[in-house]
């Protein structure tokens, strides 16, 4: 489930830190176009057309082969397990100064979410999509008179799941290597990068002044597995270089860009064990996802968006549920 897993996405690479901006800037005045979301992270589970490689394996050393086909079977089984289950997603977006303080009231969201699994109603007979579904329950700090465009950032219903590029039939798309091992959480992990290689034209969608990107196969990242189970444990997703699109020139007005350029863009999920009984079950789900989207335009525009998991209900036959 994400976003930006969410990226994010996503949210899928080497590890990212938090940028060390060396200055502050007075506040400058906003930019009268806004980017509405940004799928880095995800950009990787929304990579366009696959690739006719036919055989990652033959591409991949034997033991990260092995890794892989065995990560994606997890995945595989994650997926037909946690449709029965619906979380609560809380977000905040928070606008950020050069130092990466904050700047102004956060905007705060909550959505019930469930991860969906299903056929491509424009490719029936194609490979399963996974989704992140959302259904929102209540907010909280609306956009305030400084940046009445905050809400352009609030996450899709439906989005992109980011572990499906790790199913047998996305592996393609991606160029992976061995990384070593690490922990998350105390759990010994096995570290693999990745970067995209199937990049397709990128789309750009203008609806009224906020904008939706997705840029295929421009990002890179890593990936920690558990060492015993293969489950995923954490992903972390970057921006490859700079985008620069176009704003229309219905959205240019005075003193505003003419162009945007997105600096950086990356994320982080985590993943967690979590425990139902009655019957018991234990599954693997997301608990966190964190992202940070730097955009130059007028001004330059930085946005930490920080989402949050609880509250999982799992639903079992005769509508029953169980926490």
């Amino acid at each position: 489930m994400h976003s930006q897993t969410g990226c994010a996405h996503f949210v899928p690479t080497s590890a990212i830190g938090q940028p060390p901006f060396g200055h502050s800037t007075p506040r400058a005045r906003r930019p009268q176009a806004k980017i509405r979301r940004w799928f880095l992270g995800l950009v990787l589970v929304a990579v366009g057309t696959p690739t006719a490689i036919s055989a990652q394996e033959t591409r991949l050393p034997g033991d990260l082969a092995n890794t892989l086909a065995l990560v994606g079977q997890r995945v595989e089984s994650w997926y037909r397990r946690a449709q029965s289950v619906v979380s609560r997603e809380t977000v905040i977006i928070q606008p950020l100064r050069s130092d990466s303080t904050p700047n102004d009231i956060p905007r705060r969201l909550v959505f019930e979410l469930r991860v969906g699994w299903e056929a491509d109603p424009e490719k029936p007979d194609g490979p399963l999509v996974a989704s992140v579904l959302r259904q929102p329950v209540g907010r909280r700090g609306p956009p305030s008179q400084g940046d009445e465009n905050l809400g352009c950032m609030d996450p899709k219903p439906v989005s992109p799941e980011p572990l499906a590029m790790l199913l047998p039939e996305r592996l393609s798309e991606s160029e992976f290597s061995a990384a070593g091992r690490g922990q998350v959480d105390g759990r010994a992990a096995l570290m693999i990068d990745f970067r995209g290689i199937v990049a397709s034209p990128p789309s750009v969608i203008w609806t009224g002044e906020c904008v939706s990107v997705s840029l295929p196969g421009r990002s890179r990242g890593r990936i920690w597995v558990d060492a015993a189970t293969y489950d995923v444990l954490r992903i972390d997703d970057r921006l490859v270089g700079e985008f620069t699109l176009d704003v229309p020139r219905d959205q240019v007005r005075r003193g505003a860009a003419s162009t945007m350029v997105i600096e950086r863009a990356e994320s982080s999920i985590r993943y967690r064990q979590v425990e139902f009984q009655d019957p018991q079950e234990a599954l693997i789900l997301p608990v966190s996802i964190e992202t940070l989207t730097v955009i130059r335009g007028v001004a330059t525009r930085r946005v930490r968006m920080t989402q949050r998991f609880s509250d999982h209900r799992r639903f079992l036959t005769g509508s029953r549920i169980v926490d």
